[in-house]
């Protein structure tokens, strides 16, 4: 009795362990961190818990059938919740990179994933092994991937419209409830199902892992040129003769004095601590361990958070032009803090 159900949780729960790390393996830059990935599981299975509470609830307090339901209701419901961690890591600019939601998606989806089955497994040990290999190799994969799918489409659109969070967050959400939906609208034909999600899903995560890889090393290396020409005018003290130093000039009619004297300070410690990040990436990509923070660098974090405050929002929407802080650029920052 005891080997069976070792062998029903191993083929239930396993698939989608061996996906999740096979991410982080081929992940070359490793920008999440072991940490994220087990709170973003930890979310998951939080999901996972919400959901099958209000799927009750709403199951029992309504005259849709089972069926339905599981096609045009959960779907909603649950790639929601799922999306509620990523949505405030893309918020918070914790995600910037495609490879990186993938991960981040896909350990939230493993999460909802695990708790979705590790529940059917107890409450129905009996079920056919069958089941359990539909399961693991197809339920599972699907939530992950599911997730994977709104992490990806939202950050491309982070990228494009940073302050349209409707236009970010929507493509995906629809995006990853279509793909719930289908999967569950085939699971008459169970087989089907799974072999559809394994066709689709590691085609699309490598595409989205190549892309990115590819996309964050050109992006280091012209943003790299850009930071060292910035700080290198600063410090020759030739910034006001440069385009950056007249933009700065001309909002001397919006800003007062000290404002301004806080934005240079701001364009030196933003750029000298984005040069450190793009260093560490590149260290990491080359297979070198990632030196730790010194004091010095610890410092101009909390000189950067002060000046963060004091310039507000306003201000630094002011110097948007100059470093193109969105998307990618902010996140090297945070990901650096962490």
């Amino acid at each position: 009795m005891i080997l069976h159900w070792i062998l029903r949780s191993t083929m239930a729960l396993l698939p989608v362990l061996v996906f999740l790390g096979a991410l982080i393996y081929f992940d070359s830059f490793k920008v999440v961190r072991a940490k994220a990935i087990i709170i973003a599981a930890a979310a998951g299975m939080l999901a996972a818990f919400a959901g099958y509470w209000i799927n009750g609830f709403l199951l029992d307090h309504s005259d849709i059938g089972y069926v339905p339901y599981s096609r045009w209701i959960s779907p909603w419901l649950e790639e929601s919740l799922k999306a509620a961690l990523i949505v405030y890591l893309i918020r918070t600019r914790r995600i910037g990179m495609l490879v990186d939601a993938a991960i981040y998606g896909f350990a939230v989806g493993t999460g909802f994933a695990l708790f979705e089955n590790l529940y059917f497994l107890m409450m129905r040990p009996e079920t056919h092994p069958a089941v359990q290999v539909i399961r693991g190799f197809g339920t599972a994969i699907m939530h992950g991937g599911a997730t994977a799918v709104f992490a990806i489409v939202a950050v491309s659109q982070a990228e494009r419209f940073p302050d349209k969070w409707l236009r970010v967050f929507l493509p995906g959400l629809v995006a990853a409830v279509i793909l719930h939906g289908v999967y569950n609208t085939l699971l008459v034909r169970p087989v089907f199902a799974t072999l559809g999600v394994l066709m689709l899903l590691p085609p699309l995560i490598y595409f989205a892992f190549e892309n990115s890889e590819r996309t964050l090393r050109d992006w280091l290396e012209s943003d790299l040129d850009s930071d060292v020409q910035l700080i290198e005018t600063i410090h020759a003290g030739e910034f006001l003769d440069s385009h950056a130093g007249r933009y700065v000039h001309s909002l001397q009619d919006k800003f007062d004095g000290p404002i301004l004297a806080d934005m240079l300070c701001y364009l030196r410690l933003h750029c000298e601590l984005a040069l450190r990040a793009k260093g560490v990436l590149m260290l990491r990509e080359s297979g070198f361990e990632e030196p730790p923070l010194d004091d010095e660098v610890k410092a101009q974090i909390e000189e950067l958070r002060y000046l963060e405050r004091s310039l507000g929002k306003s201000g630094q929407l002011a110097l948007r032009p100059i470093l193109m802080a969105t998307g990618k650029d902010l996140w090297q920052l945070q990901w650096l803090q962490h």
